[in-house]
């Protein structure tokens, strides 16, 4: 692999562009890593106690459903969101993952798989906070936790 830098003063902003045969695995985690390395500032409007607030991605160890409503967990707190599971999980960024049907993580905050025969315990860093990964999802969390570590 080549990499180029132009510095030209007209770019507000830097452009990517990736030049090859064909689109590959390898070529989808780079751009994969790519769109992770821009949510450095992004946040997902929530809300608590009647006020709207804007959580930062990286503050958010989980997403879950409850009684029909969307929950977003940060270690210290927890806020409600009015969107829905499904929509949402296309929006946000790579580092994040559905791991159950009313579940998503961010896989940076994950320290801990713990493994049983029905599902996967899925602990966070600095957190008492759990949740549980549905066995269909495990063999690609643990996928993904893989190539994160190897960074």
């Amino acid at each position: 692999m080549k990499v180029h830098i132009e510095i030209d003063p007209a770019y507000k902003e830097p452009e990517v562009i990736i030049r090859t045969a064909s689109v590959n695995d390898k070529t989808k985690d780079i751009e994969r890593r790519l769109a992770d390395a821009q949510t450095n500032g992004e946040t997902l409007v929530c809300y608590q106690d009647g006020k709207q607030l804007f959580v930062p991605l990286d503050e958010i160890l989980f997403i879950e459903t409850a009684d029909r409503q969307l929950q977003v967990h940060t270690a210290l707190d927890m806020y409600d969101n009015k969107q829905r599971l499904y929509t949402l999980v296309d929006e946000l960024p790579g580092f994040f993952l559905q791991v159950s049907k009313s579940t998503i993580i961010n896989l940076r905050e994950v320290n801990a798989l713990t493994r049983s025969l029905s599902s996967c315990l899925v602990s966070f860093v600095g957190t008492h906070k759990e949740v549980y990964a549905s066995r269909r999802y495990v063999k690609q969390l643990q996928e993904r936790l893989k190539e994160m570590r190897s960074l």
